[in-house]
């Protein structure tokens, strides 16, 4: 069965052809947004778990060894781990041979991300029950880790090519999540995988803000409750964010209809209140993606939205 939205999955497509249509990508441009992603996954992922670092702060401290006053010494070690973690993710899909996904290599994702601040559990399944505050799921108990955790990995890689890569990614990360197979890292561990099945796919690093952790939560509990589809397509939407970001690098702009404008500015220019657009934007419903808190959408995109209304009628 398929999860993921079909006009989301389109849009997403479009672009990824785009993208990889590509060639002889201009080197500089490309490591900047490699450094670029890898400070944004870095803060939302640790903002997402409590960490108070602002985005800025985060790139002081893992790009400049910076110390940033008031701030916990716990963390500053979170997001130097975070970024070690990411290293490690990158050498693994950037290798030209894929090999299957092993439990060790979840595990190092969780080692290094904990290194410094649970070096007593890093890398360790845990060996007690826990509960996750605020939400209603119930992880398993202890002793049934090992053994879900083998079913996972299994998962993964008899399920890797057999389905869209959006969709496998993000009900992998579920599954990992789901777990909950350490006592701390859970999240972090499992969004980085999911960017690791993402990249060997093909995709860049996806992020998911913490401008949207109310939303990513919620549906992370409908998943729970096997009802998967909002969840896929809140990760799709991470993934078209990110599509949306290369290409407007990467890409030049040739007509107004390519660029991205606010809600506001865009309104000016079309039949819709900014209130309507923005409910269209969180919906999926047009072509946008979030720079910071605010949407931003194309001319093009609400054109097309215009004409497919015009052909279902």
């Amino acid at each position: 069965m398929a999860y993921l939205n079909s006009q989301l999955q389109k849009r997403i497509d479009e672009k990824f052809y785009r993208l990889q249509g590509l060639r002889l990508l201009p080197v500089d441009k490309v490591k900047k947004l490699r450094e670029q992603f890898a400070v944004e996954m870095t803060y939302n992922s640790n903002a997402i778990e409590g960490n108070s670092l602002t985005l800025k702060e985060t790139f002081f401290v893992i790009s400049e060894g910076i110390t940033i006053k008031g701030k916990p010494l716990k963390d500053h070690l979170e997001a130097k781990d975070h970024q070690e973690a990411l290293g490690y993710l990158y050498d693994l899909a950037d290798q030209k041979k894929q090999s299957d996904i092993l439990e060790m290599t979840i595990r190092n994702l969780q080692k290094l991300v904990v290194k410094e601040t649970a070096s007593d559990i890093a890398g360790s399944y845990r060996t007690g029950n826990v509960i996750i505050g605020g939400a209603s799921h119930c992880p398993p108990d202890a002793f049934e880790v090992p053994n879900l955790m083998r079913n996972a990995v299994n998962w993964i890689n008899a399920n890797e090519g057999k389905m869209h890569p959006v969709e496998f990614a993000a009900l992998a990360h579920h599954k990992i999540v789901y777990i909950h197979p350490f006592f701390d890292g859970n999240g972090r561990t499992a969004r980085l995988l999911m960017d690791l099945l993402l990249m060997r796919a093909g995709f860049p690093l996806a992020v998911v803000l913490k401008n949207d952790r109310k939303k990513y939560y919620q549906t992370l509990e409908q998943a729970d409750k096997e009802k998967f589809s909002p969840f896929v397509d809140f990760i799709a939407r991470a993934v078209e964010r990110s599509l949306d970001i290369y290409l407007n690098v990467l890409l030049p702009v040739t007509s107004k209809n390519q660029k991205y404008f606010s809600l506001s500015e865009i309104a000016k220019s079309t039949p819709y209140s900014e209130k309507y657009l923005n409910l269209l934007a969180r919906q999926g419903k047009i072509d946008a993606h979030k720079d910071g808190r605010n949407w931003r959408v194309s001319l093009g995109s609400i054109k097309n939205y215009i004409k497919n209304r015009q052909r279902q009628r």
